[in-house]
Parts: C-alpha cells; structure tokens; sequence
C-alpha cells in the first residue's frame, strides 16, 4: 500500500498598504471632517458658528495639504502618480480618486482664501513688512459671502467625492470580509468628523483663544457625532451577529478567536464611550482630554482597519504579525507627516494668528463692501 504525503504551504504575505496609507486616510479624513465643520460659521454666514469654524478651517486646509504627501509615498515610488492620468482606468477607484483629490484640494484653496480674505484685508492695513503681501493676497477685496457660499458648494462637492473614492476604495474589496461592508465608508466619515472635532478642541486650547464658547459647541458637537460612530458599529454588529448577512458574518467569524482582536474592540467601545460621556457629563473645561481621545480613536480606527485588517490572511489560519519598522515605511514615515502638518500648521497661525483674528463686522456685499446689519460679534 502506497503512502502519499501532501504537504501544503501557505505563503505569508508582507502588508501592501503601510503606515503611509493609515496616515493618508487620517489626514484626508480630517481635511474633509473640518471642511464640514467650518461650512456654518463661513458659507452659511452664521457668526455664531465663526471661532469654531475658524478653528475647523485650519484643520481643512493643514491636513488637505498634507495628506497627498502622504498618499504619493504610500506609492512606494511617487512618480508613479503620472500613471493615474495617462492610463484611462474607469473601473478603478483608485484611477477616480487622482481626479477627485486633486478637485478637492483646488477648491479647498480657493475656498480658504475666500474665507480668509477678509483677515487678509486687515493685515494688509497694518504698518509692518508684510503688508503689502496681504494686501496683494486678498486682491483688494474683504469678505464676500456670496463668493465663499459659491467656493463652498464647489469644495462640498469635491469632499463628498473624496469621502465617497477613500470609503468605497477600501470598501470593495471582496477578499477581505472586513472590509466589503458597506458601513466602512460612512464609519470613516463619522469617525473623521469625530476627529476634526476632536482637533478642532485641541487647536482652541494651544493655538486659539480658549474660547468657552468654542469648547462647550465642539463637544456638544463631538457628543452627536459619538452617537453616530456607536450606532454604525453597533448595526454592524448586529448584522454580522444574526447571519443575516454572510459576508458580515464571516467578518465577525475572522477575528472571533483572537484575543488581540477582543482587546481592541473593547479599546474601540472605550474610545467611543468615554469621550462621550464626558462631553455630554461636563463640555464645558474637558475640551482637551475629549479632544485628545477623539483625535487618537480616529487614528487607531483606520490602524486598525489598513495594518489590522491586512493581518487576517485571505486563505490558511492563524494571523500575520506585524511589526512598525523605525525606518520611513514606518515609525519614521508617523512622525515625518506628523512633522509635515505642524510644519503648515505654525506657517498658518504665524501669517494669520487665531488671537488676533478681526471681528466679523457687518457682513459684506458681493463687491466686498459691508453691508447694513450688525452681527454678533458687535
């Protein structure tokens, strides 16, 4: 009798998408997140939503500028970017996100400068050196709203492709059960939104005025937002937990055996939890430590999902480890975006600092000239 021996390798596999693409996702979140948070108090001219709208258009325009560095790294050679726009590849979201990315952060430029024209304006009266660069900045005008309502219903449009290409990117990708739920691109909008909120409280505190007012609407604001991210996770678990849905279930099946995976959901719940209840315990003198937790659970949430869900293999058992090299593919690539966005972020705040941001006065025509009622700030 003949004795066959089969002998069956599975192949372990390095993780195609590194640290750069968690860092990409992040910032690109958090541009989008504070885009929506500064719409109210700018394209919508409601004053009262000014300070934290200031705040939050920072947070737009420091990350949006940020993120594409990240994401042409995460490339492994950046000049392979050119192949996006001289191959035409319409089923792919990737091809579609090198259109909208560069759509969005047009608008977002010239959004920002339509908001921040008015400030622009003010410096430029100013007796210093750079007077005369403020004034050739805002080209002889000051606020309009009419032109930053028009420039925010073009950036709107191009963070909504955004948010949709970043979601659905990830989202269909069939192999890996963790990910092919249609949940993932609305958890990264509300954990994004989490986060800029979660900025935009930090920002008040080291940056800004440490405007009560500011902090007590952030986290009346975070405390929604939380709400949101719960219900998401918490349908998502209640799909994957009934087998209504195979797919889910057999996300859920994947990480069911792995004490790392339990650990970091009860990290997730608390991260979710706790801020929440002390936003809606006490938003008033918490801006800070809510913040802290919101900006590292939008983190750790897209860690999780690129670098954790890359360790469930698509075929064999057990899990692939991962370890953060120190060189730039890891550790070193963390801080130098890092790096990247408090670099633009002092640049900001030095040529047009929060603490000395002028009063809002009468809002303007469309030729830039104040109008005949008097706002809140007055």
């Amino acid at each position: 009798m003949d004795t066959h021996i089969v002998e069956v390798i599975n192949v372990t596999r390095e993780v195609a998408w590194l640290p750069w693409a968690v860092q990409y996702f992040f910032l690109i979140g958090l541009s989008v997140g504070g885009l929506l948070l500064s719409l109210p108090g700018y394209a919508f001219a409601r004053d009262g939503w000014r300070p934290l709208g200031r705040l939050a258009l920072i947070v737009a325009l420091t990350c949006g500028l940020a993120a594409p560095v990240a994401l042409l790294s995460d490339l492994h050679q950046p000049g392979r970017f050119w192949h996006f726009y001289v191959v035409f590849r319409p089923t792919s979201w990737m091809w579609w996100g090198s259109l909208f990315i560069p759509f969005y952060i047009a608008g977002l430029l010239v959004y920002g400068w339509a908001c921040l024209r008015e400030e622009l304006q003010a410096h430029g009266r100013v007796d210093s050196r750079l007077a005369g660069l403020y004034r050739l900045a805002a080209l002889g005008g000051g606020r309009d709203d009419r032109l930053i309502r028009a420039a925010g219903l073009f950036v709107l449009a191009g963070a909504a492709l955004v948010a949709l290409y970043t979601g659905v990117e990830v989202a269909v990708v069939k192999a890996r059960p963790l990910w092919h739920t249609p949940f993932l691109p609305v958890q990264f909008l509300t954990t994004a939104l989490a986060g800029a909120l979660g900025l935009v409280l930090i920002l008040n505190r080291v940056v800004g005025t440490a405007d009560r007012g500011v902090e007590v609407l952030g986290n009346r604001l975070l405390a929604a937002v939380l709400a949101a991210v719960m219900l998401c996770g918490g349908l998502w678990l209640a799909l994957s937990l009934s087998g209504l849905d195979a797919g889910h279930a057999a996300a859920l099946d994947s990480v069911a055996g792995s004490e790392a995976w339990r650990v970091t959901a009860v990290w997730a719940v608390a991260a979710t939890v706790v801020p929440f209840v002390i936003a809606v315990a006490r938003p008033a003198g918490t801006g800070l430590l809510t913040g802290l937790i919101a900006v590292h659970s939008a983190w750790m949430f897209r860690w999780t999902v690129f670098i954790g869900g890359q360790s469930v293999p698509k075929t064999g058992a057990g899990f692939y480890e991962y370890a953060l090299p120190a060189g730039p593919d890891g550790l070193m690539g963390i801080v130098g975006t890092a790096g990247l966005w408090l670099f633009l972020l002092i640049l900001m705040t030095a040529l047009l600092p929060v603490s000395s941001t002028p009063a809002a006065g009468r809002p303007a025509n469309a030729s830039g000239h104040p109008g005949g009622r008097l706002t809140a700030a007055e």
